[in-house]
C-alpha cells in the first residue's frame, strides 16, 4: 500500500509540470500587455520599459517560464498585481470558500442521487425510475449558470425562502478559524452564523450539484442493475433475507465501486467548476478569485489558483483509488 502511494505521489510530478507549462504558456499566449495595463495611457516608454524589466516580460518565454517553475516549487508565486499581496496567501483565503461550496454541492449529490439510483434500480421502469431519470436528464442538460439563475429568481426573488448573494448576512458577525464559514460558526458556537451560513449555501449548493446528481443517480442506477441480477443476490434472496437486507448489503456495496469513481471525478470538478456559480452568488471564493484576476491580468494569483486546484483533483484521484480496497476486500495494492 504505502509502495503504492508513493508511486502516485511521485506520478503526480510530470502531471503538475504539465499543466504548470499549458497554463504558462496559455497565460503569455493572451492578447495585451500587462505592463502597460498596469500604468495606463499616461505611462511613458521609459516607464514601459523599466517596468517589463522589473517583470521579467523583457526575457524570453522560457527563460521566465524556468524562473516561475524555480519559484513555484518553493511556494513562491509572486506578488498579486491587484492587492500587492502574495499570490499564494490570496488562493489560501480563497479556497475555504470553495471547499465549503464543493462540500454541500457534494453533500446533496450523494445524499439525493444514490437513494434514488438504487430506488429507480429496485423499481425498474415503474413512476419513480421514470420521473428519476426524467429528472436527471434535465440535470444533466441544464447549465449551471441557467439553474443558479432560476433558482435564484423563484426560491430567492420570489418565494424569499433564502438569501441569493453572499454568505452571511450583514448583522451577522463570524470569527475566522477555518475559513469554512458553517465550520467556524460551530467551532465558536456562533449559532446565528452557523445558520446564516447554511441558508446562503442551500441555493449555490443545489445549482453546483445538479449536474453531479444527474451523473450520480444514472450511474446508481446502472450498476445496481447490474448486480441486482448476478448470482449471489439471487442466492440471497433465496436464503429467505429480506429484500431491504438483499439490496442494501449484498448489492449495493458490490455497486458502488464504479459510483466512488464518479463521485471522486465529480468532486475534482467541483472544486475546478464553481466559477460561475461562486460569480453569480457573489461567493468569495477560488473560482470568482481567478475570474477577476483573469480580467486583471493578474497572473499570479492565477497561476497559482490552477496548480493548487490540480493538486487537489490529483490527490482526490488518490483517495478514490485506495478507497476501492474498503469496498472490495478483493482488490490488493502491490
Amino acid at each position: 500500500m504505502l509502495k503504492y502511494v508513493a508511486r502516485r505521489l511521485i506520478q503526480l510530478i510530470p502531471v503538475l509540470i504539465g499543466i504548470s507549462v499549458l497554463l504558462f504558456l496559455g497565460l503569455h499566449l493572451v492578447p495585451g500587455d500587462v505592463a502597460q495595463l498596469l500604468l495606463g495611457d499616461k505611462g511613458t516608454p521609459a516607464d514601459l520599459a523599466r517596468l517589463r524589466s522589473e517583470l521579467g516580460l523583457d526575457k524570453p518565454v522560457w527563460v521566465q517560464y524556468m524562473i516561475f517553475a524555480r519559484k513555484a516549487v518553493r511556494g513562491d508565486f509572486g506578488i498579486s498585481l491587484r492587492t500587492r499581496r502574495p499570490a499564494l496567501d490570496e488562493v489560501w483565503d480563497a479556497l475555504p470558500m470553495t471547499v465549503e461550496l464543493s462540500a454541500a454541492a457534494l453533500l446533496v449529490s450523494v445524499l439525493l442521487g444514490i437513494p434514488l439510483g438504487v430506488l429507480a434500480a429496485r423499481y425498474q421502469y415503474s413512476a419513480v425510475d421514470n420521473v428519476s431519470m426524467i429528472g436527471a436528464s434535465i440535470g444533466v442538460s441544464m447549465p449551471v449558470f441557467w439553474t443558479g439563475l432560476l433558482l435564484m429568481m423563484v426560491f430567492g426573488g420570489h418565494f424569499h425562502w433564502f438569501p441569493i448573494g453572499g454568505i452571511l448576512s450583514e448583522s451577522v458577525a463570524l470569527k475566522r478559524v477555518t475559513g469554512i464559514h458553517v465550520l467556524d460558526g460551530i467551532l465558536t458556537r456562533n449559532w446565528a452564523a452557523t445558520w446564516s451560513a447554511l441558508r446562503h449555501l442551500v441555493l449555490p449548493a443545489i445549482a453546483l450539484g445538479s449536474i453531479p446528481l444527474a451523473i450520480i443517480t444514472r450511474m446508481t442506477r446502472s450498476t445496481m442493475l447490474e448486480v441486482l441480477h448476478t448470482d449471489y443476490v439471487r442466492t440471497a434472496r433465496a436464503k429467505g433475507l429480506h429484500e431491504r437486507v438483499v439490496v442494501m448489503r449484498h448489492a449495493l456495496r458490490n455497486a458502488l465501486i464504479p459510483v466512488v469513481t464518479v463521485v471522486g471525478l465529480q468532486l475534482g470538478l467541483l472544486l475546478s467548476g464553481a466559477v460561475l456559480t461562486e460569480t453569480i452568488f457573489a461567493l468569495p471564493g477560488l473560482g470568482r478569485l481567478v475570474v477577476t484576476s483573469l480580467l486583471a491580468r493578474d497572473y499570479s494569483v492565477v497561476q497559482a489558483a490552477v496548480l493548487v486546484t490540480a493538486t487537489g483533483f490529483v490527490l482526490i484521484n488518490l483517495m478514490v483509488d485506495l478507497l476501492y480496497a474498503y469496498l472490495d476486500p478483493r482488490i490488493k495494492y502491490g
